[in-house]
């Protein structure tokens, strides 16, 4: 018996954005108020979360790019922010 395939549709890509979005929320609180008990814990712990916040940030930019379409409001914040920065170096 098969597994049936992943639908990656605009509702799937809106999903992953908003689970990109809670990962670098995750990743702020970590690095600013999460206690640790050594340095070396904190930075194992966020280089954790970071591996899979880019595993999701590839997925979802595979599928926009692939041409899935999405609302610009949907967008994480640090997708957000990368966009404008791109714009601006574009009209300058």
């Amino acid at each position: 018996m098969q597994k049936p395939a992943k639908v990656q549709d605009k509702y799937f890509l809106k999903s992953l954005h908003e689970e990109i979005d809670l990962y670098d929320r995750k990743l702020a609180h970590m690095a600013k108020h999460q206690r640790f008990a050594s340095e070396v814990e904190r930075e194992i712990a966020i280089g954790k979360m970071t591996t899979k916040r880019a595993t999701l940030a590839r997925t979802a930019r595979k599928l926009m790019e692939d041409g899935i379409e999405f609302q610009s409001a949907d967008l994480p914040r640090s997708f957000r922010l990368q966009s404008e920065g791109a714009e601006l170096v574009n009209i300058a």
